[in-house]
């Protein structure tokens, strides 16, 4: 039997916190169709004007979360990599990025090279998006097909509903449920609202009623990440045995001035604290490895404006990195991953 090799796929991070670098890092981010659905030339226009001045600002934030090993999330992904590694007994285990170094390209290359032409790619997104999900896999079929490789994928689906994943997910987290808090919010990544709209398979559900996404199922939940985010959050919230006043979902790091889904973890955080939330935990489940997203914009500025507010303690639950229960789970879920047609 020929072996199975598993592509491990996460976002991708600046080589360095150099402006130079965190530039050409966010022009290649921001100017993948999927991220930024708007034509060739009118994205062109305005990705060139958000690194005006955006570099300088996001390398200001990367520095102060970097690590002396690197990008934190280039870090604890490698590590994720070699934690599954002695699970998976099927083939070799890769790493890639679908943006910056380590990319798609050179991992499928360096597999075809080893004779692999059977793999497993895992993107590590647990909801749907066509801005994560969809764009690893069309990145992946592109290097498969403009470079002529004999490769066939296997293809993780979105996990955010499976029970090894919402397991682990409270487990991780239990330490921190077991300390005193008032309040438990769960922020997802934002996505502007007509991402939403334009992967709605009926087109006429997503964000027609207050509660689409509590009634969302079938082929709209399978294409609705905010349905998918709300549904995960609510199943974490039974498992840990959260009551309803417990907990909330918001949505972070907007860009631009697109409407985007809401709540917004910014006024969530301000609302909060007026409620009079002292000590507030926060998780962010869209992320499996932390990142700038989590470490920063929620555990450094997002505790200054909670505490500003009024708020005493603002502490981030960190991502499920490389607990054990989380390797096993992926290790399980990626087993589990069905022939891409």
């Amino acid at each position: 039997m020929s072996e199975q090799a598993l592509l491990l796929v996460n976002l991708g991070s600046p080589a360095s916190t150099e402006v130079a670098d965190v530039r050409r890092y966010l022009n290649q981010f921001l100017m993948d169709p999927y991220v930024i659905d708007l034509p060739w030339p009118v994205r062109r226009l305005l990705v060139s004007l958000i690194l005006i001045k955006r570099p300088e600002q996001s390398a200001h934030a990367y520095a102060s979360i970097w690590w002396p090993e690197g990008s934190p999330l280039v870090v604890l992904s490698q590590r994720l990599a070699d934690a599954v590694r002695p699970h998976w007994k099927e083939g070799p285990v890769e790493l890639a990025m679908r943006y910056g170094e380590l990319s798609i390209e050179r991992s499928l290359l360096k597999l075809a090279g080893q004779g692999i032409r059977q793999v497993t790619l895992a993107p590590l997104y647990p909801q749907f998006a066509d801005s994560t999900t969809t764009t690893v896999i069309e990145e992946a079929r592109r290097v498969i097909r403009e470079r002529n490789l004999d490769i066939q994928l296997s293809i993780l689906q979105p996990f955010f509903d499976q029970p090894e994943y919402l397991e682990a997910l409270v487990t991780s987290a239990q330490p921190h449920l077991e300390q005193p808090f008032d309040h438990l919010l769960l922020s997802y990544h934002g996505l502007p609202e007509r991402h939403l709209r334009k992967t709605d398979p009926t087109g006429a559900h997503c964000l027609k009623t207050d509660d689409c996404c509590q009634r969302a199922e079938g082929a709209v939940l399978a294409s609705c990440y905010r349905a998918q985010c709300i549904q995960s959050a609510a199943a974490f919230a039974e498992r840990a045995g959260l009551r309803p006043e417990q907990w909330s979902v918001s949505f972070q790091s907007r860009l631009g001035r697109a409407k985007w889904i809401e709540p917004y973890t910014e006024a969530q955080l301000e609302e909060l604290a007026a409620r009079g939330v002292k000590k507030l935990l926060v998780m962010c489940p869209a992320f499996v490895s932390d990142c700038i997203e989590t470490l920063e914009e929620i555990g450094d500025r997002g505790r200054e404006q909670f505490v500003a507010a009024g708020g005493t303690d603002l502490q981030l639950v960190p991502c499920l990195n490389t607990h054990e229960q989380w390797v096993q789970a992926l290790v399980t879920l990626c087993r589990r991953a069905p022939l891409a047609l």
